[in-house]
């Protein structure tokens, strides 16, 4: 049994309104952190590998980060929702400086990936720290308003990420790639601990110790598939092999124990509701998409339409500002009508109407149409960004708060991870093959490494060979891209099926009486 108490969002949100701006930019800070820091580290990485040595564990430096993150992002909100939320937070964000911190004093790579895993560790809280103490704070109802502040935070990350870690590196050295975390941190910090006023938490229960292993064993195995599968090792290979049979039995193992846990990590009950099961299936499929796409878009735009590589977050622009533009008026609709539903179906066409667009880029695409087709899809994006949270966190119990966001959150993660490794590997394989029908045995050679070759070494190919590739990669991106719009077939489907439950806080109050939670609140039932 848990012995808790709570306070409904709404209260929450009355007792400290001079403040609630206060603690917002406070976690608007903390969530970029946890955005930037890969994009940082991705610039700095080939200074760091000079400096360092060890460039055959250079996708470690990575892969260590995105493992510590995923695996215990669902620890994070499980334990917001026993012990607190303030402390929980707090002690991710002290977490990924202590990681941050070291990182900029490895003097080996090995050093580098250990830290860099104790940093991933801490970052899988603030995520997930932010969305479930704004869940906390702001009644659904009022959270439209908040949407554009996230995404515009999101769009920042992406495009200035890049643009940050080469003035860092260049300027100050790749040390302080990690070192420029904390004063950031710092602030975030010292504004939490002082603003933020959440009721506090007791939970006799104990941690799900089991339960959390079998997670975290599961979802390791899941990333390294989709990290290795086609790059270090084949998808046949018996590694690869191995790690499907290891995750399989894990999160088997894992959903049998949580049936009979006392305080599950993940409690299966919040799948009953129909809305959450669909929002986690959106999220997936959003985050399958959103990288998949900001991984070939910049790579198509280089080697296709002779881009610059310095201000590779720049290309990304016209998707990013439509993605930042509806966000903001999807969530200004939400708060003024309470309606909601339109804006899965419509992010999930516009999406895909968006990834079909980019599948029909070749050679002799335009910088103009094909920013016309990225912006199709970051109005799509933009209304399924935070619409997903928000009828996820509306969809459960507030004692469930931590681990509605922080599961969200994972099924995001494990669709980017799946989106970069399933559409990469399809990319791979079609400029390979490509390659071997224009360039020839040359043309296999070059791509006998790697599908992807940056600008230098575009610059030195031979003119047929140049031209070969060009063709390659617009054939690889034809490809990667027409998967997503068929994969993004199926978030169309499940937004379709998403009921419009009344968003607490949307209603007037009876007899004085607080909002009922969202799982007591009947559907709207609307005239066809």
């Amino acid at each position: 049994m848990t012995d808790t108490t709570e306070t409904p969002a709404a209260d929450a949100g009355e007792k400290q309104p001079k403040s609630v701006r206060v603690v917002l930019l406070a976690l608007m800070i903390a969530m970029m952190l946890a955005m930037l820091d890969n994009m940082i580290i991705g610039t700095a990485m080939p200074t760091i590998v000079g400096e360092l040595g060890g460039l055959e564990h250079l996708s470690w430096v990575v892969t260590a980060y995105t493992l510590a993150t995923a695996a215990s992002t669902p620890l994070w909100g499980k334990l917001g929702d026993m012990y607190g939320r303030k402390g929980t937070f707090l002690s991710s964000i002290v977490l990924f400086l202590i990681g941050s911190a070291l990182s900029g004093m490895a003097q080996n790579m090995g050093e580098l990936i250990g830290f860099r895993a104790v940093q991933g560790l801490g970052a899988g809280g603030l995520m997930v720290g932010v969305m479930a103490i704004i869940g906390d704070l702001i009644p659904p109802r009022e959270r439209g308003k908040y949407q554009g502040m996230m995404a515009g935070v999101m769009a920042l990350a992406m495009i200035g990420g890049p643009l940050v870690g080469g003035t860092i590196t260049d300027n100050w050295g790749w040390r302080w790639a990690f070192y420029i975390n904390l004063p950031l941190g710092a602030v975030a910090l010292v504004a939490v601990s002082a603003v933020l006023h959440l009721p506090k938490k007791r939970s006799k229960a104990r941690i799900d110790y089991l339960g959390a292993a079998l997670l975290t064993v599961g979802i390791t195995a899941i990333v390294l598939v989709t990290t290795w599968g086609g790059t270090e090792y084949a998808w046949s290979s018996a590694r690869i092999m191995e790690l499907i049979g290891i995750g399989v039995a894990a999160l088997v193992g894992f959903v049998f124990w949580q049936t009979r846990a006392a305080e599950p990590v993940l409690p299966l009950h919040i799948f009953r509701s129909l809305n959450f099961t669909l929002m986690s299936v959106i999220g997936f499929i959003t985050g399958f998409v959103m990288f998949g796409a900001t991984l070939f878009l910049p790579l198509y735009q280089q080697s296709v339409q002779g881009a610059s590589a310095t201000n590779s977050g720049l290309l990304l622009l016209p998707m990013l500002g439509a993605m930042l533009v509806t966000s903001m008026v999807a969530g200004r609709v939400t708060t003024n009508t309470g309606r909601y539903k339109v804006f899965p179906v419509l992010g999930s066409a516009l999406m895909i109407v968006g990834l079909y667009l980019l599948s029909t880029m070749d050679t002799g695409t335009s910088r103009l149409t094909s920013g016309v087709f990225m912006a199709v899809v970051g109005l799509g994006m933009g209304c399924l960004m935070q619409i997903t949270m928000l009828v996820a966190q509306n969809s459960v119990e507030m004692k469930d708060m931590g681990v509605a966001s922080s599961s969200t959150t994972l099924f995001r993660t494990l669709g980017s991870s799946f989106g970069v490794a399933i559409m990469g590997a399809l990319f791979n394989s079609r400029v390979q093959d490509v390659m071997s029908e224009r360039g020839g045995a040359l043309g296999s050679k070059v791509t006998e490494q790697s599908a992807q070759i940056d600008a230098k070494g575009l610059e030195k190919l031979p003119a047929l060979v140049r031209e070969a590739y060009q063709h390659a990669v617009s054939a690889g991106t034809h490809s990667a891209f027409l998967l997503g719009a068929v994969v993004a077939v199926v978030a169309l489907a499940a937004a379709v099926f998403v009921k419009e439950v009344p968003l607490r806080g949307a209603g007037p109050k009876e007899d004085g009486k607080p909002d009922a939670p969202a799982a007591q609140q009947p559907p709207v039932v609307e005239a066809v």
